[in-house]
Order: C-alpha cells, then structure tokens, then sequence
C-alpha cells in the first residue's frame, strides 16, 4: 500500500509562490505516477500536473509555464512549484498516486492541501 501526505499549502497574494510537497511511503517502489489535482468550492476536481517513472510531465493548460512538477529518484517526495499565483488557482490540492499492486493497480489519495490566494 501507499500512503501520502501533502504539506506546503497557504495563503498568498497573488503573484506570489508556494511549493506543495507530497510525501510518499509504504511500497513506493511500486509507483508509476503520481499526478496532482485540484479542487475549487462548487467544482469538480482536476487534474493539474503529473509525474510518471521516466519522467515524463503533464500539465493542465490553464497552469503551464506556472506550475512545475518534480520528484525526487526514489518517489519519496513530489513536488508542485506554483508561481504567478492567481486567484483562481484557490483550490485544495490532492496528490494522487497510481501503483503496481499484486497483479492489477491501485491508486491512493493524500488528504489535501488548501492553497488560498487573495490580496
């Protein structure tokens, strides 16, 4: 199993940077992906960013050229830089991670982040 946690969330002006962090552990030699979401009062969650093994990276296009994702070698930590905060980047933040587990997958969810921006 995988569990994750977010950390890094707060209230900034826009313009402003955050960097939110998500901590992997359990079996995290099975992850494959990790992908962060958003979700805004009243909206659906979506997809933002993601990670796979070889490193390959997906962004929304709302958010390209502002947010970045990273991850370190081993998926112990995933990373979303956000820069030139705007007000409609208000949203929790999820980290979500897709992993090998028997002979099918699973995925897990952390518990959020919120990241407000608001002058």
């Amino acid at each position: 199993q995988v569990q994750l946690v977010e950390s890094g969330g707060g209230l900034v002006q826009p313009g402003g940077s955050l960097r939110l962090s998500c901590a992997a552990s359990g079996s995290i030699l099975a992850i494959n992906a990790i992908k962060w979401y958003r979700q805004a009062p009243g909206n659906q969650r979506e997809l933002v960013a993601s990670i796979t093994s070889d490193g390959t990276t997906y962004y929304l296009d709302s958010v390209k050229g502002r947010f970045t994702i990273s991850k370190d070698n081993a998926w112990n930590m995933v990373y979303l830089q956000i820069n030139s905060l705007k007000t409609e980047d208000t949203a929790v933040y999820y980290c979500h991670a897709h992993y090998v587990y028997g002979l099918g997958y699973k995925t897990a969810w952390g518990q959020g982040t919120q990241v407000t921006v608001s002058s």
